[in-house]
């Protein structure tokens, strides 16, 4: 039971900190396909300053400086979406696949180059990311997760800043009219999508293991909390029932040889699918109620009002 507390959260806690980020976007009217890529990056950038810390630094610095170096990661690469969907005006799923291939081509550069080998795994130590409660271990992104899941609530549905965004992903043309500047918005929800996203690809790979191989990416996790976005109906608090739901199904392939799944005899590989299984099947049933903003995707002309 504990193990499969440990996973679900360990999942959760990502898929929800990167389905917030897509969040952000789309309600700006954004529509944030590079999520996948996003993670890579914010998770090549933080797991490389681990690495290069020096032996004996305290863990609240290596925590600190990894995190902001992942958030700053994502935020860079998320600019590029940004750029190219609002100034240029170009079809943003499009874009936003295109990043997701340039990412994981640019990480096996990046570690191939500070391997000095052809390898592209890093290696680092998580220790400074790890804490037990009991028998339990967890690690400092649940905490910060959680922190971030409340503020996101409140930025999105208690200030000024959010009444707007959301309004540049619901008629752009009604914002502009009463003076908000769609573009600035746009890039606000993109750049904050670029945030989470970058804290999400560290958080998925820094806690589970101390070697990570960047030709895999994030195996697909970025393209699940898109699901996870889409089921959560782009509402901050069903985003973290929908990413606790899907975590639940992404963590039996780690416990299921240790638990009675052991006796059906399945592979593991089984169990890895059951999350994007799960995630098809949901959406062909709720897809029709989406409420998602009736903007995302359409680029804003402000010449077209």
């Amino acid at each position: 039971m504990l193990l499969l507390i440990k996973y679900t959260l360990l999942y959760g806690i990502v898929l929800m900190l990167v389905a917030l980020g897509g969040m952000f976007s789309e309600h700006s009217g954004i529509i944030n396909i590079a999520l996948e890529g996003i993670m890579v990056i914010g998770g090549l950038g933080g797991v490389l300053t681990v690495a290069m810390l020096p032996t004996g630094t305290a863990p609240w610095l290596v925590v600190t400086l990894s995190v902001l170096v992942a958030a700053l990661s994502g935020m860079v690469y998320a600019l590029l979406l940004a750029f190219a969907s609002i100034h240029l005006k170009a079809d943003q799923t499009i874009g936003g696949t295109a990043l997701n291939m340039l990412a994981t081509a640019l990480a096996v550069i990046l570690a191939k180059n500070y391997n000095g080998s052809t390898s592209s795994k890093v290696s680092y130590t998580n220790s400074a990311f790890l804490f037990k409660i009991g028998d339990l271990e967890l690690n400092i992104f649940i905490p910060l997760g959680i922190a971030l899941l409340v503020i996101s609530y409140i930025v999105m549905y208690k200030t000024r800043f959010g009444l707007r965004l959301r309004a540049c992903g619901e008629h752009p043309q009604a914002a502009d009219s009463v003076g908000i500047n769609v573009y600035k918005m746009r890039y606000a929800g993109v750049l904050i999508s670029g945030l989470l996203g970058g804290i999400g690809g560290l958080a998925y790979i820094i806690p589970s293991v101390q070697t990570w191989s960047f030709e895999v990416g994030v195996a697909g996790t970025g393209f699940l909390a898109l699901a996870v976005m889409i089921f959560g109906q782009w509402k901050p608090v069903h985003i973290f029932g929908a990413a606790m739901f899907f975590a639940v199904f992404k963590s039996l392939a780690n416990i299921a040889d240790a638990t009675v799944l052991s006796q059906l005899g399945w592979s593991s590989n089984i169990y890895n699918m059951m999350p994007f299984i799960a995630s098809m099947v949901i959406l062909a049933f709720t897809s029709k109620n989406s409420m998602a903003p009736k903007a995302e995707g359409i680029p804003y002309d402000k010449g077209s009002r």
